[in-house]
C-alpha cells in the first residue's frame, strides 16, 4: 500500500486505525484484500444505515443507470427529485404533522449546516449562534465555528467567531443546568453575550463521546427558544433516520425544531446528499442565494427514495427498538462488568462504551487496535477518543450483531481487565 503513503496526503485518518486495503462490502461486513472479514461496527460514520450494497436499494440504484436516468441537473426538476420529495412526504413528514419546507444545499452535511447558519442569521438579522461543548457540525469554515474541538478548529487558521459556546447537560458533574444558564445569560444586560440567532444541538453527540440529553432538557431547550425569539436547530446528520430509534432523533421529546440538518444516511447507499429542512416562514431565500454545482445528487435521490420504501417494508423502527434493548443489555451486563469504572451511554442503535477512567495509557486505543485484529471494525470518539463508539448498520443479522459485541468484550477484557463476564438476559 505503498501509493497511499507516497502520493495521499496526510491528512487521511481511518485508514491510520483500520490499515487494510479493502475490496469488498455486504450487509454489516467488509472484507479486505487478503480475504479476512470484517464485522462493521463503524458504518460509514453514520452513512451506512442499511448496510453496505443493500440489495433492495441497489436494484433501483442498477435500474436507474440502465435506463440513462438524468445524472447531474443541479437544481432543476427531474423525475428522481419528485419521487423522493413525494416519498419522503408521505413517509415521514405527514405522519409526524410536520410543515417543513426542504433544501438541498451541497452534498454534504457540512454544507447543510453552513446553509443553516446562513439562513438563521438572515432571517432574524442577528449575527451571534449559541452552539454545545462536544459538540461536532463539520468542517467547513461555518460549522467549524459551531464545533468545539480544538483540534479540528486549530485548522482553520483564522478566528472562528460570532459563536458562543454553553455547557451541555453533562459537560459538568456537579449538577450544572445549562438550561438555566442560558436563561440567565439571556436576562442578563451585563452578561456582555448578545442574543444569538440560532442555537444549534445534537440530541445525542456522537462526536462528542456519546451524551445522549435528557428529554427534559431537550424540552426546556426548546421552550426557551420559543420564549426569547431564537431559532433552534437541530443537527441530526449522524443520528437522524432511525438511529436512535426514530426516524427524527427530537422526536423522543415532543419538539419541534425550527430548522432540522439532515444528510450521511438519507442516500440509502452511501451516496452525497444532505437536506435543510424548515418552518415555512423562514423560506426567505432569494434564488439562488445557496448554491452548488452538486445540489441534488440524482443517484441519491433513488436510492433515498428506495432506503424510504425498504425501511417501511421491514419495519426498521422496530428491528431498531429490539436490537437496541440487546445492546443496552450486553454492554451493560458483559462489558461494564469487566472493570468498574467503565461507563455505558447510548440510546438506539449508538451507544458508547467510556474507557477515560480505566488506567494509564489509551486503553480505548489499545482496545479499538485488539478489536481490528480480532475482526471488528469500531471507532474511538469524546474528549481524548477514549469513548468506543458502536454503531452498526440498523439493518446487521443478529448473530452478527452478537458476535462483533463478543469480540468487543473479548478485545476490552484481554486490555483492561480480566473479570469473567457477567449474565446476559436472553433479549435477542
Amino acid at each position: 500500500m505503498d501509493i497511499f503513503s507516497d502520493i495521499e496526503s496526510n491528512v487521511r485518518s481511518y485508514c491510520r486505525s483500520f490499515p487494510e486495503l479493502f475490496t469488498k462490502a455486504k450487509g454489516s461486513k467488509l472484507v479486505a484484500a487478503s480475504g479476512k472479514e470484517y464485522i462493521d461496527f463503524f458504518a460509514g460514520a453514520g452513512a451506512l444505515n442499511y448496510g453496505h450494497n443493500n440489495d433492495f436499494i441497489k436494484e433501483r440504484i442498477v435500474n436507474y443507470i440502465m435506463e440513462d436516468g438524468v445524472m447531474h441537473a443541479l437544481d432543476m426538476y427531474t423525475q428522481a427529485k419528485k419521487e423522493f420529495l413525494v416519498t419522503f412526504n408521505e413517509y415521514i413528514l405527514k405522519p409526524r404533522k410536520l410543515n417543513y419546507k426542504i433544501q438541498f444545499p451541497g452534498p454534504t452535511g457540512t454544507n447543510a449546516v453552513e446553509a443553516a447558519l446562513k439562513l438563521a442569521r438572515k432571517v432574524k438579522n442577528r449575527t451571534g449562534i449559541f452552539s454545545f461543548m462536544g459538540g461536532f457540525h463539520g468542517m467547513s469554515l461555518g460549522s467549524l465555528a459551531v464545533t468545539s474541538n480544538y483540534y479540528h478548529r486549530k485548522g482553520a487558521g483564522i478566528p472562528l467567531d460570532n459563536v458562543t459556546f454553553i455547557p451541555y447537560y453533562n459537560t459538568f458533574d456537579n449538577g450544572f443546568d445549562s438550561i438555566d444558564y442560558l436563561a440567565k445569560i439571556l436576562a442578563d444586560s451585563h452578561s456582555g453575550i448578545e442574543k444569538p440567532a440560532a442555537i444549534i444541538f445534537e440530541t445525542v453527540q456522537a462526536e462528542g463521546g456519546i451524551n445522549v440529553a435528557p428529554i427534559d432538557w431537550l424540552q426546556r431547550l426548546s421552550e426557551l427558544c420559543c420564549k426569547e425569539d431564537i431559532l433552534l436547530i437541530c443537527d441530526d446528520i449522524q443520528v437522524g433516520c432511525d438511529r436512535t430509534g426514530t426516524y427524527f432523533s427530537f422526536e423522543r421529546a415532543g419538539i419541534t425544531p425550527d430548522i432540522v440538518v439532515l444528510s450521511k444516511s438519507i442516500s440509502g447507499y452511501g451516496f452525497p446528499l444532505s437536506m435543510l429542512l424548515f418552518k415555512p416562514e423562514l423560506d426567505i431565500w432569494q434564488p439562488g442565494e445557496h448554491n452548488g454545482t452538486f445540489r441534488g445528487n440524482q443517484l441519491a435521490f433513488v436510492a433515498g427514495q428506495a432506503a424510504l420504501e425498504y425501511r417501511k417494508s421491514t419495519s426498521l423502527s422496530d428491528e431498531v427498538r429490539l436490537k437496541a434493548r440487546f445492546l443496552e443489555s450486553f454492554l451493560k451486563e458483559q462489558v461494564a462488568s469487566i472493570h468498574q469504572q467503565i461507563e455505558i451511554r447510548g440510546l438506539g442503535m449508538i451507544w458508547g462504551v467510556d474507557l477515560s477512567r480505566c488506567g494509564e495509557g489509551e486503553p480505548a486505543k489499545e482496545v479499538a487496535r485488539r478489536c481490528f485484529e480480532l475482526g471488528l471494525i469500531i471507532e474511538r470518539v469524546g474528549r481524548g477518543d477514549t469513548v468506543l463508539k458502536v454503531m452498526p448498520p440498523l439493518n446487521i443479522h443478529r448473530d452478527e450483531l452478537m458476535k462483533g459485541c463478543q469480540i468487543l468484550g473479548q478485545a476490552i477484557r484481554e486490555t483492561i481487565g480480566n473479570k469473567p463476564a457477567a449474565g446476559l438476559k436472553d433479549v435477542l
